[in-house]
């Protein structure tokens, strides 16, 4: 028993000798990185080594070891990236069972890349501030990425309202400090609540689609987490100014960060003003401030504490959709929205953003290993839309139906040429809101105004909470964790702005009689004047929590992750007004609406060799409908839309990476499907028949339910480093996305005792709007060693689509009022008159370039840019009228040279340049 025991105890040092032995020869690659200039350390950089599948990334120490790894012998290039330095490449030789220690590696500023960073942010911030598209843009969510095709997406593709893969700014999360700002409302980022804080943005992480994330669960357009924390700025100083033709004409700011300072404090300071008395359309007024702030201090080792508040005032003048006989008159440039007053533009659709935000972000590193970073974060404030309002008086929109030529050419009784002649010389010559006439008329009226302008407005108030777990288990398996909560509560009502001339107004509704006619039965007959809440008052309650957890794994050949989402969302709308067409169902609070969603997503990265990869990504997961689509009229009614459901998103996309010291690219494609989505449209309906109803036209809201959307394609997107200064790049999406069901369609109205149910929509296989479903790009770039560059890129842009009227597709169509379809009724005539309209295809050429100067410890330099060198005119979007909404309608209108309710489209930019100078010290 006793030589038993020696055994066993000899066997257990020998063991124990060989493993340390084997864990002193382990080989492993070690260093930390710094910036050259000022030698603090470098989180975040790529190190790979080449023509191996082995990249890691330096801590928030800037240290980086490759002692996960099983490490190639021999001779080997390490490289180092990271977006806005110079990449560096180190030949090392590595022996086995010894530890290489690089020791302090460096990394300096790329000149010419920071220009073109400082330029691609700015002009992001342009295109972002465009409201001429209905889904929104994407640009500012890709910025962040140093992938070849989002960065095409991001830049060249961005005037022309192209969506990756087709999808809404809603199908993508934007975070602060960890913190995400999607409005509750409609899931969309309010870019406008951080504009112009170009130089506090710098610092990104971006995650394409649903790829692993350290922050949340992510969205079909990925995540883009801008890290706002005044430690993390380099220290030093940039003053610039913009000048440009778009949507500002000029553009100051000024920014200090002061880096880490001894006590272990950091602050960050900016302020920027953005100016216009009209962009490239008429009367686009832009009149917006910025400031930011951000206080850091570390608390001991292991502990920070960061205070960031930024507040971004903004007015902006809106601009209109017209249908095609008003662009052939007035121009791309036209809009109808202002007119002169006293000879000064006066823009009646102002939109104004006052939403300051603070936050307060703790981190704390438990460990080597694990941190946890808990945040909260506040946001208040106003948005105002404000547009003119008239009783009981003309339509003052110059391009009101009843004052163009078309009208009077589309007489019953006959063509009117005379009267289609004096309206078209009337256009022509002016073609703006008399705002004189508006003054003069309720002047006349004894002071009670006829004409007014107000705003629609919503005042919202909502707390952000999160805690995010980041912790590595070992070397192959990281794990995240998050828990959050969200509270809104959002005030919305009509304020008056202006009585135009008059002293008061009284609240009715002109269009309705009797009890009907009362916006507010409780208190009738009121009489108001301006900075009084009117027509409409009520509350929107919703608070949403959610838990994330996911595991990452990173092995030699093969990185992949697994993820799981839950998340809880009730709704709520408290009206403050008894209406008078819904008495019963519009004063107090609504039923509470709850649902439960679920997400889990898994994705796989394997590495053939060191040069090509392949990667999968998969989702399946549910979202609440937003609070716009939970009620089919909130200003109105406590109503909320029949059979509403959780929209469910199914994805799938397959990527291959292939990335040599010369050439990257990366080929992927894609398959998503979003089902059970809701969408509510409202619009003045012509031609409402069927089932004995009484009305025939009336203000409607369309409720389209049950919507299942398919979205398939391709994207390309290569880079070839030809020379050390010229770079030649390609950029491909082949997309196709589409309705996949025909969904169900109810119309509601103050003119209807019920909703209207119209069955199903036919929309499968119709295209769905919003931009370009297929784009092409080739370029080049110059980049001199004498930090002056240059590029070029030449874009294709086809396959974009009018979006459809949903009642025009449905039985409401060819049905006569007996329900029975239109004896005259032809199926061919209305197949074509039912063909959705493609647009043309087109060409853009744009030119880039900058210039560079160090001196001493300054960096002074200029980007500039021209887009559609060539002018080139094209159709950015439009939409179908739903007011012919039935064949008879139809087919009168269509009839006509010039149809009265035809598509309205927006119109692309021409020529436009953009200039930036800077001094940065």
């Amino acid at each position: 028993m006793k030589n038993f025991r020696m055994k066993k105890v000899v066997f257990f040092l020998t063991f124990l000798c060989c493993s340390i032995a084997a864990f002193a020869q382990q080989t492993t690659i070690m260093g930390k990185v710094v910036d050259a200039s000022n030698n603090e350390a470098l989180p975040d950089v790529e190190v790979t080594i080449e023509n191996t599948s082995f990249t890691i990334r330096t801590d928030a120490k800037g240290n980086f070891n490759f002692d996960a790894f099983k490490l190639p012998l021999g001779e080997q290039i390490i490289s180092l990236e990271k977006q806005g330095y110079s990449k560096r490449r180190y030949p090392v030789v590595v022996n086995e069972g010894s530890t290489l220690d690089l020791d302090v590696l460096e990394m300096e500023v790329d000149i010419n890349e920071e220009n073109f960073q400082i330029g691609t942010i700015s002009l992001s911030d342009n295109e972002l501030s465009s409201d001429e598209s209905t889904a929104d843009n994407l640009s500012g969510l890709l910025q962040a990425s140093r992938d070849v095709f989002l960065n095409a997406a991001s830049y060249d593709f961005s005037a022309t309202f192209f969506r990756p893969r087709g999808f809404n700014s809603e199908n993508g999360k934007v975070l602060i400090n960890g913190i995400e700002m999607n409005k509750m409302y409609n899931g969309r980022p309010q870019w406008s609540n951080w504009g112009g804080l170009n130089d506090a943005q710098r610092n990104q992480v971006f995650s394409m689609g649903m790829s692993a994330n350290d922050y949340n669960f992510g969205d079909l357009a990925g995540t883009t987490n801008i890290i706002m924390r005044a430690s993390q700025y380099r220290k030093g100083g940039r003053v610039s100014y913009a000048a440009s033709n778009r949507s500002y004409t000029g553009r100051v700011m000024a920014s200090y960060n002061t880096g880490l300072m001894k006590g272990g404090w950091a602050f960050s300071f900016l302020a920027s003003r953005r100016f216009a008395e009209e962009g490239y359309r008429e009367g686009s007024l832009y009149d917006a401030n910025s400031f930011f702030a951000s206080v850091e201090k570390q608390l001991g080792e292991n502990h920070s504490l960061n205070l960031t508040a930024f507040y971004t005032p903004n007015r902006r003048g809106k601009t209109s959709a017209s249908t095609q006989e008003v662009y052939d008159i007035k121009g791309r440039a036209y809009n109808s929205y202002w007119g002169k007053q006293d000879g000064e533009i006066r823009n009646s659709r102002v939109r104004e953003i006052e939403e300051p935000v603070i936050m307060l972000n703790h981190n704390w590193d438990i460990t080597d290993k694990t941190r946890l970073n808990t945040n909260i974060g506040y946001q208040f404030g106003k948005i105002g839309n404000s547009r003119l309002g008239y009783d009981n008086a003309p339509n003052p929109d110059p391009t009101y139906y009843q004052k163009l030529p078309s009208y009077n050419l589309a007489s019953p009784d006959g063509a009117d040429y005379s009267r289609a002649y004096l309206s078209l010389q009337e256009f022509q010559n002016d073609g703006q809101i008399d705002w004189e006439n508006l003054y003069r008329t309720n002047v006349n009226y004894g002071g009670t105004s006829r004409y007014y302008l107000y705003e629609d407005r919503n005042d919202d108030k909502q707390l952000m909470v999160n805690t995010i777990l980041t912790s590595a288990i070992n070397e192959h398996i990281v794990l995240n964790g998050k828990l959050g909560y969200k509270r809104l509560n959002s005030k919305n009502f009509a304020n008056m702005l202006d009585l135009l001339g008059g002293n008061e107004y009284l609240d009715v509704d002109t269009f309705n009689q009797g009890d009907a006619a009362q916006n507010n039965l409780n208190n009738p007959n009121r009489v108001l004047g301006e900075n009084d809440t009117f027509k409409y008052n009520y509350e929107l309650d919703a608070s949403v929590y959610n838990g994330f957890l996911q595991a990452q794994f990173k092995y030699n050949k093969v990185d992949f992750y697994v993820a799981g989402n839950i998340e809880n969302t009730t709704f709520q709308r408290n009206g403050l007004y008894k209406n008078g067409s819904y008495p019963e169902d519009s004063f107090g609070k609504s039923k509470k609406l709850d649902f439960t969603t679920y997400g889990a997503k898994l994705g796989a990265t394997y590495k053939m060799t060191g040069r090509h990869l392949l990667s999968l990504n998969a989702a399946y997961f549910s979202d609440a409908p937003t609070l716009r689509n939970s009620f089919s009229n909130s200003r109105q009614t406590n109503a909320t839309v029949g059979n509403l459901q959780k929209e469910v998103n199914k994805n799938i996309d397959l990527s291959y990476v292939f990335r040599t010291p010369i050439v990257k690219a990366r080929l992927t494609g894609y398959y998503t499907l979003m089902e059970d989505a809701t969408e509510i449209s409202f619009f003045y309906a012509d031609g409402i028949g069927g089932q004995g109803r009484e009305v025939s036209t009336a203000f409607v809201q369309e409720v389209l339910t049950d919507i299942d959307k398919k979205h398939m394609g391709a994207e390309l997107g290569i880079e070839a480093q030809v020379t050390p200064t010229i770079k030649l790049k390609g950029a491909a999406a082949f997309g196709q996305n589409t309705y996949n069901n025909n969904p169900n369609l109810t119309l509601t109205s103050d003119d209807f005792e019920e909703p209207i149910s119209l069955g199903k929509s036919y929309l499968k296989d119709y295209k769905i709007a919003g931009g370009p479903q297929q784009a092409y790009q080739i370029g080049f770039e110059y980049r001199d060693p004498d930090y002056w560059w240059i590029g070029a890129t030449s874009n294709f842009f086809s396959n974009a689509y009018v979006d459809v009227s949903p009642i025009t597709r449905s039985s409401n169509f060819y049905s006569d009022f007996d329900g029975v379809p239109y004896n005259d009724y032809d199926s061919n005539v209305a197949r074509k008159l039912l063909k959705q309209e493609q647009f043309d295809s087109y060409m853009l050429v744009n030119v880039v370039g900058g210039k560079s100067w160090r001196v001493d410890d300054y960096y002074i330099g200029f980007f500039a840019t021209i887009n559609n060198v060539f002018d080139k005119k094209y159709k950015t979007g439009g939409y179908e009228q739903g007011r012919s909404a039935s064949y008879r309608n139809l087919v009168d209108d269509s009839s006509n040279d010039k149809r009265v309710f035809g598509p309205k489209y927006w119109y692309g930019y021409g020529t436009t340049y953009y200039l930036n100078l800077y001094l940065r010290f």
